[in-house]
């Protein structure tokens, strides 16, 4: 155990403190100094001592890059009211450390100031003012914030008492770590750095040649460390593990989540990213970056928005202010959708679920309940093809590699993440536009050339392959549900069939939300938003656990609001069907799944037609240019690896089928 542990240390003995004078140390009172009982002298170097000091022992050397080895110990320092624990390094503080407490094995050098000023909660508490600069939802940040509790006090300003009973608790929070001395954690690493003030730093973080640190938490630990890189400048944060900020970012009253990436002169105010975010050469501002929320791009701008699983492409922007009233007005972009290069978007708008957006749009459109569009415009008007991403191999590509490329190494996983590209979210989204598509119809006639809805335009061909398309995800859903629930019955009889499907769950029925990764039913939400107003729930923790709760029941909640749709769109009561009706719903479901992945297969072979190998083999013929796309592209369509993933899934599924309805047979 060591001396921070034990809190055992002792007064430096009278040789000891010759033994420092005559390597050029000083202290204003030596009697203020303590160390730890092995603490040997022989270390410390050129070091000015003021107020109360903790010292531990020096014992072990730090191997650096290139070979290079330095000992444990105290060189050309100044410290005031600091304990260094035990075998660390600090050496060439240009200015001082004031008011730390240095956790064992830490590396410090090359640094201009560290220092803890007055009381203070290192970040917590800041108000962030999210998706409206000029305030009125501003969401208070703090070590524990989830995206959905960020969500919840940003956009459920109709429940006032809630947020303002949510602002309480982590009122309490902020409290609870304020204090007007600093911590800087074990096996951290801070070198050439310049200004460092009131900035909490976790385990094992690295610092490397930061610029300005102020105001902050960086929430590192040894399972997910934090890296802060060269130029980086940050005030009036939190930065959670397993994060690294780099190459000149610039951020101001910002948190960033767990396992994200920010780099390459990125530069963000008054935003929150949350869990695997990436920004990279842009800007953020006043934006609320769920998960998967992705730039890259040097000339694209997010201001004034709400995204997840979102991929922003190159001169992507949006206008907030209509140079009218300023700044006021707000976007939200649902999960999945994605912005081509050049878009626009002029606020307030609202943009559905894994669209894609390409060219200019100002009518101020809301496709919330027509997912899996494409937003294009063409002549400064905006068409909408309602369902065309759900043939897109992209939108497949994307819904494959999110769980895969989920960075965090946190055991202490904060944000609640569902990655269904199909859930009673979407699907009850595809229902309602189905209804609106059908009424356009109604309304305008079968014969119509185009339809308009809300300031765009729908062509009759895009109309009827959207009807299409939504009916095959919706018969692909409720037989996913229908047939799982078959799969896991174990039932040898009808009649114990007919007693697995009733639901169990107290949620499910109902209208269903995304909040900002987690998917859940709007009624098991507004419970947990009962509770905080109530006062039921005290704590932040405590908030967090509800909504993971919620996120571990999600196939129950599932069932239950499937077995509802299921006995409504087909017409059957569940509670009695028959054999042979699950046989025909079981052969539609498998009929809906082939059909489209036969689509994402045929949108898949563009990507291997003539046109894509314009640009290569440069310099050749034909056959060179063949050759050359051989060789980066693969040799032929049917060996690229997502293609034998989708004749797999088909293969898999279509057997799935075969089962069931021979388990069916039998009853």
């Amino acid at each position: 155990m060591n001396a921070l542990e034990k809190n055992d240390y002792r007064r430096l003995t009278a040789e000891e403190i010759e033994t420092l004078k005559s390597q050029k140390c000083s202290a204003a009172d030596w009697s203020l100094i303590e160390v730890a009982e092995d603490f040997c002298p022989e270390y410390v170097h050129y070091t000015r001592f003021s107020g109360n000091i903790r010292l531990g022992a020096f014992r072990k050397e730090f191997s650096l890059a290139g070979g290079m080895k330095k000992h444990s110990g105290l060189y050309d320092t100044t410290l005031h009211n600091v304990t260094v624990g035990d075998d660390c390094c600090i050496e060439n503080v240009k200015n001082y450390i004031a008011n730390y407490t240095i956790g064992n094995d830490t590396f410090i050098e090359n640094v201009d100031i560290i220092l803890t000023d007055g009381r203070t909660a290192f970040g917590n508490g800041v108000e962030v003012s999210v998706l409206n600069e000029t305030g009125g939802r501003e969401v208070m940040i703090y070590d524990r914030l989830t995206a959905q509790t960020a969500y919840v006090m940003a956009l459920y300003r109709h429940r006032p008492e809630m947020v303002a009973r949510l602002r309480e608790i982590i009122g309490k929070y902020v409290e609870s770590v304020s204090s007007s001395e600093g911590y800087i954690g074990a096996g951290v690493t801070i070198v050439d750095a310049g200004y460092i003030k009131n900035v909490k730093i976790g385990d094992s973080c690295k610092i490397e040649g930061a610029s300005r640190l102020k105001n902050g938490s960086i929430n590192s630990n040894e399972a997910a460390p934090v890296h802060i890189g060269v130029n980086v400048i940050g005030d009036d944060f939190i930065i959670s593990s397993g994060s690294s900020v780099e190459d000149g970012v610039t951020f101001s009253r910002c948190f960033i989540g767990q396992a994200c990436r920010l780099g390459h002169n990125y530069s963000a105010s008054d935003s929150l990213f949350f869990s695997n975010c990436q920004g990279e050469n842009g800007e953020a501002c006043a934006i609320f970056a769920g998960p998967y929320t992705v730039t890259h791009h040097k000339s694209t701008l997010l201001i004034a928005g709400m995204f997840s699983f979102m991929n922003a492409g190159s001169g992507s922007n949006q206008s907030n202010h209509m140079y009218k009233l300023g700044p006021i007005h707000q976007g939200i972009m649902e999960r999945g959708a994605k912005t081509a290069s050049d878009s626009y978007i002029l606020w307030p708008a609202k943009v559905g679920a894994f669209s894609l957006v390409m060219g200019r749009h100002v009518s101020h459109q809301d496709t919330s309940d027509l997912p899996f569009s494409y937003l294009i415009e063409q002549q400064n008007t905006s068409f909408i093809m309602p369902g065309a991403n759900l043939k897109s191999v992209g939108t497949i590509r994307d819904a494959k590699k999110w769980p895969g490329r989920d960075g965090r190494k946190d055991p202490d996983r904060l944000d609640q993440i569902n990655y269904n590209l199909l859930s009673p979210y979407t699907i009850q989204k595809m229902l309602n536009g189905m209804a609106i598509l059908k009424e356009l119809q109604r309304i305008s006639g079968v014969n119509s050339d185009a339809y308009t809805y809300q300031s765009g335009k729908i062509k009759s061909s895009s109309l009827k392959n959207g009807l299409k398309y939504y009916g095959m995800a919706v018969d692909k859903f409720l037989g996913n549900s229908l047939i799982t629930r078959i799969m896991n019955s174990n039932a040898r009889t009808l009649g114990q069939l007919h007693e697995a499907f009733a639901p169990v769950s107290e949620y499910g029925e109902g209208d269903w939300v995304d909040i900002s990764g987690m998917i859940a039913p709007k009624a098991a939400v507004e419970a947990v938003l009962d509770d905080i107003q109530n006062g039921k729930l005290t704590g932040a923790d405590e908030i967090n656990a509800r909504f993971a709760a919620i996120h571990s029941s999600y196939y129950d909640y599932e069932w239950k609001w499937a077995y509802k749709v299921i006995c409504e769109y087909y017409d059957v009561d569940l509670a009695a069907v028959s054999a042979e009706k699950l046989r025909e719903l079981v052969n539609r479901w498998k009929t809906s799944v082939v059909s489209l992945d036969n689509l994402v297969y045929e949108d898949a072979r563009k990507e291997f037609s003539l046109s894509a190998m314009t640009s290569f083999g440069a310099d050749g013929d034909e056959k060179q240019r063949m050759d050359d796309f051989e060789q980066v592209r693969g040799s032929f369509f049917e060996a690229d690896p997502f293609v034998t993933s989708v004749k797999e899934h088909i293969r898999i599924k279509s057997e799935l089928g075969d089962k069931v309805l021979e388990i069916l047979h039998r009853l």
